[in-house]
């Protein structure tokens, strides 16, 4: 107890310097401002603005780009509740009560539902992440190669769970992304892989360049292919913020039982917030309901609070796995991993005893961008409802320049702008065909790093492969959870109910 109050006193010393809140604030606001606009997503965002860590001290770095990612789940729920169109994946299910409390004219109580339940679930996700972050460090010292390639392809079965379509293109996106992975000049032999002779790919595909082809241009080709009708603006006032004390005895356990469930999947490699926000709702939906409650779909609070606690509460817990054992679980950690292998900082069990004023400086920053962001939120609604009147015309040519200025200035190659349209023309496809992206990129991420500690992992046993992963007992135990959740996600009526529970 004492260890972690000092640890946290550290962690304060590090985050209230004035560059460090000024970080985390402008990390904040930009986080909601993505979440607010639909179309652009903080892995975008946060692959726009590597170039600019390189700049940074490697602390305000990292507290600029992790304000970034949960303000996106608290902004996200703005444009959710007002006009059906999700600013965020995991605010999707926020939609489905958020709209309809708006069209009763209920839409000032369901973002403040959303705010108060964010902050609630965010804070509680960050004393989670101090309290626990040094126990399974000292679990982190025990993995080896064998572990680790265990713990990645448990993290990639975790993937085809987190998908919301179905579960061939989950497991198709995953392949996908690991055979991209090993475009470029293999480290062991330097032989070049997949490169098809063009020398601007001998180095492999930078994985900004997918991310902001697939995710930023693709979903901006898949809006602009929508009719005008389809852009609903909300153009009203908002009135009345504060719900009433019905709503706060309705979303007061709501909001603890999301917190819960995105505390728990946060954690686990491949969870994070948006199949938190799935599951929080799941479970609401199987909660007894009063007599005098609205249904679920015609404006339920408690469709509202839930989620969006779980999807903060994940989008914080989501930080223990990168910064105690170096696994990225979801694509906006993977850009983490690339902003700390920038700065020289290895993601892992040493990041704690090598560079304490970096990880409690980011765990303390956490709890103040929360505080930032209840206040940004509530007092700025009308503003951010104003924004969304911006002809679309106007705002993404912009996007589409600021993401090509951001490609080029990572490697000042014109040739990685062309790489980022051809991605960005996949990415409309896998619109179009009804394809996850997420588990491709986490492939392509997992993938290099899998490769890795599998060669290391026989070489130590000769080429056993039974001996290299099967009689270490921690490795055992991780194939055979994967081997289980393959066998529970085939079975036909789990198949049904994940489907019911991601389609809400």
């Amino acid at each position: 107890m004492m260890d972690l109050i000092s640890n946290l006193h550290l962690g304060f010393s590090v985050a209230i310097t004035p560059m460090n809140v000024m970080y985390a604030f402008i990390g904040c606001f930009l986080g909601t401002l993505i979440g607010v606009l639909p179309g652009i997503g903080p892995v975008a965002t946060i692959a726009m603005l590597l170039p600019v860590t390189y700049v940074l001290p490697p602390v305000s770095a990292l507290i600029m780009m992790a304000g970034l990612y949960y303000g996106a789940q608290y902004g996200g729920s703005t444009t959710s509740i007002l006009v059906n169109l999700p600013g965020e994946p995991s605010s999707v299910v926020t939609c489905i009560d958020g709209y309809q409390m708006a069209r009763k004219g209920r839409a000032g109580p369901a973002l403040t539902a959303a705010a108060m339940g964010s902050f609630f679930a965010g804070s509680v996700g960050v004393l989670v992440l101090a309290a626990f972050a040094t126990p399974l460090t000292e679990l982190a010292f025990k993995f080896g190669p064998s572990e680790y390639f265990s713990l990645m392809v448990l993290g990639l079965i975790g993937a085809v769970l987190l998908a919301t379509g179905s579960l061939l293109k989950a497991i198709a996106m995953i392949l996908l992304g690991l055979l991209l992975g090993v475009v470029g000049t293999d480290i062991n032999s330097g032989v070049e892989r997949f490169s098809l002779n063009i020398a601007e790919l001998a180095d492999g595909i930078g994985f900004v360049v997918i991310a902001m082809g697939i995710f930023g241009y693709g979903e901006i080709i898949g809006n602009l292919g929508q009719s005008k009708d389809k852009r609903e603006v909300f153009t009203s006032k908002v009135h009345g913020l504060f719900p009433t004390k019905k709503d706060f005895k309705d979303m007061t356990p709501a909001v603890l039982r999301g917190t819960v469930v995105g505390c728990m999947l946060g954690i686990l490699p491949g969870g994070g917030a948006l199949l938190a926000a799935f599951a929080a709702y799941a479970i609401e939906k199987k909660v007894a309901m009063r007599t005098d409650e609205v249904p679920f779909g015609q404006g339920n609070i408690r469709g509202v609070a839930s989620p969006e606690s779980a999807n903060n509460a994940g989008a914080q817990t989501s930080f223990i796995p990168l910064l105690t054992l170096g696994i990225p679980t979801n694509a906006v950690m993977a850009l983490m991993v690339g902003a700390m292998t920038i700065h020289n900082i290895q993601p892992g069990p040493q990041v704690i005893t090598n560079n304490p004023e970096l990880f409690w400086g980011l765990i303390v920053s956490m709890w103040i961008g929360n505080l930032m962001l209840v206040i940004l939120n509530l007092p700025l609604i009308a503003i951010w409802i104003k924004m969304l009147t911006v002809p679309y015309h106007f705002l993404y040519p912009a996007i589409v320049l600021f993401c090509a200025i951001g490609v080029y200035s990572t490697n000042n190659n014109t040739f990685d702008i062309w790489m980022v349209g051809i991605f960005g023309f996949i990415g409309y496809l896998f619109i179009k065909l009804g394809c996850e992206p997420a588990p491709l990129l986490l492939g392509f991420i997992l993938g290099p790093m899998m490769e890795e500690n599998l060669r290391r992992a026989l070489l130590i046993a000769d080429g056993d492969w039974w001996r290299a992963f099967m009689m270490r007992p921690l490795s055992a135990t991780l194939l055979i959870l994967v081997a289980l959740l393959l066998l529970i996600v085939m079975l036909p009526g789990i198949k049904k109910k994940r489907k019911e529970a991601l389609t809400g």
